[in-house]
């Protein structure tokens, strides 16, 4: 439990890090603002939004949200997809599927909200299911075409540089454009992630979860506001840390075990009588432990053999 915690207070720190140095620096460039300034508008704009309004009225202004990054996202790929070629798609390098999994399993990390979500449909788990598949199915249609608009315009063997530069190139107003989207997608995630630990930790100090106590609020936005300002570059070595530790432990290692321990323990407790959901028996379960773990250490020694 102690072990649990600990990775769901990083995860989500290292996220919120990242999200609030990049959303920042979105803010005070469009403002011309100082970097601090912005940092502190945004984190202090949404943050207390979330906190004022109620869960009816945040649900409305998120589907605001995500209204906005489909329709901005729609533009990109309209403004891009006239410099893809299809035959560059043909080309693959199999080599770099490990160091993509943590990118991979960050994208689709939405484990951390679904208590939130169980509590706004009321229980209902045809709802909650039915939630998850398509918040899992849609921003899985809009990674692929996504990779697909910027492989495609990637002849084999060119050096591959920054993506977003590459389709800045493509039409003067992708620039803006991808400003905007980032800004949208950024806010979105930020507000999951928010709720997510302001629940957890109202939890962790018996507090009333809808109560909307200024403490966990506060203990949720100040520190990774404060790390934000004290390294403005950590944005993708946030991402990285949460994605290889956050996510493959708790959202790997830990159910898994919970899972093996819950079947093949002497004593299964409570939950003797839940149906197991997840076929395969040990061997699934050990594939979840094992690839994850396999990729934590594989990542531990790469920074150590860079540092050395």
């Amino acid at each position: 439990t102690n072990v649990g915690s600990v990775c769901y207070i990083l995860l989500h720190y290292s996220l919120l890090v990242a999200y609030i140095a990049r959303a920042g620096n979105l803010c005070a460039s469009a403002l011309s603002l100082p970097p601090v300034a912005g940092l502190a508008l945004f984190t202090a704009l949404l943050g207390g939004t979330i906190y004022a309004t109620t869960p009816r009225q945040m649900d409305k202004i998120n589907g605001v949200l995500c209204g906005g990054v489909v329709v901005t996202f729609a533009l990109l790929l309209v403004f891009a997809s006239g410099s893809v070629k299809v035959e560059n798609l043909n080309q693959s390098n199999w080599s770099a599927v490990p160091d993509s999994i943590p990118v991979i399993a960050l994208a689709f990390v939405y484990h951390n909200i679904v208590p939130v979500i169980t509590t706004s449909l009321e229980g209902d788990l045809a709802k909650v299911r039915k939630a998850i598949l398509l918040g899992t199915g849609i921003p899985l249609m809009m990674f692929l075409a996504w990779d697909a608009v910027i492989l495609g315009q990637i002849p084999p063997g060119t050096p591959f540089g920054d993506p977003l530069a590459l389709l800045r190139e493509t039409d003067p107003l992708v620039g803006p454009l991808i400003e905007v989207f980032s800004l949208l997608a950024i806010s979105t995630s930020f507000i999951g992630f928010v709720l997510g630990l302001t629940e957890f930790i109202s939890d962790l100090l018996k507090m009333p979860v809808n109560a909307k106590a200024r403490i966990p609020y506060i203990a949720t936005l100040a520190p990774p506001l404060i790390l934000a300002i004290l390294f403005p570059d950590i944005f993708f070595k946030a991402l990285d840390f949460a994605g290889v530790f956050g996510v493959l432990v708790l959202f790997g290692i830990i159910p898994g075990a919970m899972a093996w321990n819950n079947r093949y323990s002497d004593v299964r407790g409570a939950l003797s009588s839940v149906r197991d959901e997840v076929p395969g028996g040990k061997i699934s379960l050990a594939f979840i432990i094992g690839s994850a773990s396999f990729i934590i250490i594989s990542d531990i020694f790469d920074r150590l053999s860079g540092a050395l």
